[in-house]
C-alpha cells in the first residue's frame, strides 16, 4: 500500500503526536489472493469512497476499482453497498475506540488524564480526516445505519467508565468538581475539535485567518485541553 502525505511537525506540547494529512490507496497486487487481505484493501477503499463522496455519491465501481478486484468479489466479501456502508462505519468507529485503550488514562494523574485524552482526540481527528467525514455523512442520514451495529452502545461504555473514574479520582484529590458528567466532557472535547475541522473554510475566510496552519491548529490543540481542565476545576 502506497501512502502520499504531508508531515507536519507539533512543538513540545505535542511529543508524541503529528499531524498527518494521509491518502492511502489499497494494494494492487494482483497475485495475493489472500481473504483476510482482500477484504482489508475493500474496507480500505470502501472508507475513502464514502468519506470522499458520502453515502449517496459513492460508487461500487470505484470501490472495487480502488481495491483492484472485482464486483463479483466485493459482493462475496460484503454482499452490497448497505452492508460495506456499515461496516465502514463500524470499523470508523473502532478505530477510535481501540487506540484509546492504549492511552491508559487510570494510570496517569487525573489532570494530566484528561489533557492526554484532550491532545489525543484532536490528533487523532487531524490524522484520520476520513473519520469526521464518515461521522458527518452518518448524521446526515439520521444514524439509520449505526442504529444497525450490534453492540454499539456497549463498545463506548468502556471509555465513558474509564472517563468517570478519571473525573471521580480528581475530585476526591481536589484536583476536579463534583459532578462531573464523562459523556458531557467527552463531548466538549469531541465538538471543540470536530467544528474546528469542519468548518475551517468558511472560518478561516470570516476571521481572516488560516485556521490549519501548523501554528494555529497547535495552538487549539492547546485551548481544548486548557478550556475542559479549567471547566472541571472545583
Amino acid at each position: 500500500m502506497t501512502k502520499i502525505e504531508k508531515n507536519i511537525e507539533i512543538d513540545a506540547n505535542f511529543p508524541n503526536y503529528r499531524l498527518k494529512i494521509a491518502e492511502d490507496s489499497p494494494a494492487r497486487d494482483k497475485a495475493i489472493r489472500d481473504p483476510e487481505r482482500t477484504s482489508a484493501a475493500i474496507l480500505a477503499a470502501a472508507t475513502r469512497e464514502f468519506a470522499e463522496n458520502g453515502y449517496g455519491g459513492a460508487r461500487i465501481n470505484e470501490i472495487a476499482a480502488r481495491a483492484d478486484v472485482n464486483k463479483r468479489m466485493l459482493y462475496h466479501y460484503y454482499g452490497g453497498k448497505d452492508a460495506l456502508y456499515l461496516a465502514v462505519l463500524e470499523s470508523t468507529y473502532v478505530g477510535i475506540r481501540s487506540a484509546e485503550v492504549n492511552l491508559h488514562l487510570t494510570d496517569r494523574d487525573p489532570v494530566d488524564a484528561i489533557r492526554e485524552l484532550a491532545r489525543f482526540t484532536w490528533q487523532y481527528f487531524l490524522d484520520h480526516p476520513e473519520f469526521l467525514s464518515i461521522i458527518s455523512t452518518e448524521n446526515l442520514l439520521k444514524a439509520k445505519f449505526l442504529k444497525q451495529c450490534p453492540g454499539i452502545t456497549e463498545k463506548h461504555s468502556p471509555l465513558i467508565a474509564t472517563i468517570t473514574e478519571v473525573l471521580e479520582r480528581g475530585h476526591r484529590a481536589g484536583h476536579f468538581r463534583a459532578g462531573a458528567d464523562a459523556v458531557q466532557i467527552y463531548l466538549s472535547i469531541a465538538a471543540l475539535g470536530y467544528y474546528y475541522l469542519s468548518n475551517h473554510y468558511t472560518t478561516s475566510i470570516i476571521f481572516n485567518r488560516d485556521m490549519v496552519k501548523p501554528e494555529e491548529l497547535q495552538r487549539w490543540g492547546t485551548h481544548i485541553a486548557d478550556m475542559i481542565v479549567s471547566s472541571l476545576r472545583p
